[in-house]
């Protein structure tokens, strides 16, 4: 079972555990900064070495090729464009001993096989998905953090290291886990950032203020959010009419009122329709009584 852990702390020790960073883009130069504020002995490199100059003013050590800084540090951190550019660039290091920490954007598959091809290597793995952009990390207040997943010997022993720069979340042994909360996550926040685009969408062309919508539509949204409780609940013990208020059959027959205003607005409602259209097929098929939980099962078959 997941054990989910998290922290934002720095290590109070004198000796600060050496680190090397793979990866100098906005994110990969906002993480070596605070390692190396934090007292971190860094190393980096980066494919277009100019962006490393900054780094080396800050005390960073610049290696000349990735092998060189890979060699440099036990605690290896890579962060780059694609689950691609990390095979390229670590298939001419040696990994034998090496703690391999992949901070590169990647899917829960090829999480998986990035660890086993770690693991044939000689190197210990762990996978992460980053939740926050460049201006949050190293802020506390600002609320980023890290998903981890695989290795939970090797989580426990870098932690201290791992969550100077943003805070961490351990979510499970299983390598491909952290990318699986981080698509899902995001998921989530396209879906409602597709939302909020239709609700603005729908004033666009009245005399209201988009400014005065706002704090109206983020106020919903907030009072909305707590309802993924009950989605999880429902989800967890089969019965999905538990505790419903807004039942499917009747959020069916509001759906043509969305539909009209959004025709009458010279709206389109392509992100609206494919939501609407999977709510009928669920209600052909089950309760009316039940809440919306059941158009997952629709999704995930």
């Amino acid at each position: 079972m997941a054990q989910n852990t998290v922290e934002n702390t720095t290590t109070t020790t004198a000796d600060r555990t050496p680190v090397t960073l793979l990866g100098l883009g906005t994110m990969g130069t906002a993480l070596a900064r605070t390692w190396l504020a934090a007292g971190h002995p860094l190393t980096v490199w980066n494919r277009t070495p100019a962006r490393a100059e900054a780094l080396a003013a800050e005390g960073a050590k610049v290696a000349d090729d990735a092998a060189e800084a890979v060699a440099a540090n036990s605690l290896i951190v890579v962060c780059l464009l694609d689950d691609t550019s990390v095979g390229d660039v670590l298939a001419g290091t040696d990994l034998t001993g090496r703690d391999l920490v992949n901070l590169t954007t990647s899917t829960p598959a090829q999480a998986r096989a990035r660890a086993e091809w770690a693991r044939e290597r000689g190197a210990r793995y762990l996978d992460g998905g980053i939740m926050a952009v460049p201006p949050m990390v190293g802020i506390p207040q600002a609320g980023g953090y890290v998903f981890y997943s695989g290795s939970h010997d090797l989580f426990d022993r870098h932690r201290p290291t791992l969550a100077v720069p943003l805070a961490t979340t351990y979510v499970g042994e299983d390598p491909g886990f952290a990318a699986l909360h981080d698509v899902a996550l995001l998921s989530a926040m396209y879906g409602m950032l597709a939302g909020a685009a239709h609700a603005f969408a729908l004033i666009r062309k009245e005399n209201i203020d988009p400014t005065t919508l706002a704090p109206l539509l983020a106020d919903w949204l907030t009072a909305m959010a707590p309802s993924v409780h009950q989605t999880a609940d429902h989800l967890r013990t089969g019965d999905y009419t538990t505790g419903v208020v807004s039942n499917l059959a009747m959020q069916v027959a509001g759906t043509p009122t969305f539909l009209r205003t959004a025709e009458e607005q010279g709206v389109s409602p392509e992100l609206l329709t494919p939501y609407f259209e999977l709510m009928r097929r669920r209600l052909a098929e089950a309760s009316g009584e039940e809440d919306l939980t059941g158009v997952i099962d629709l999704l995930a078959r």
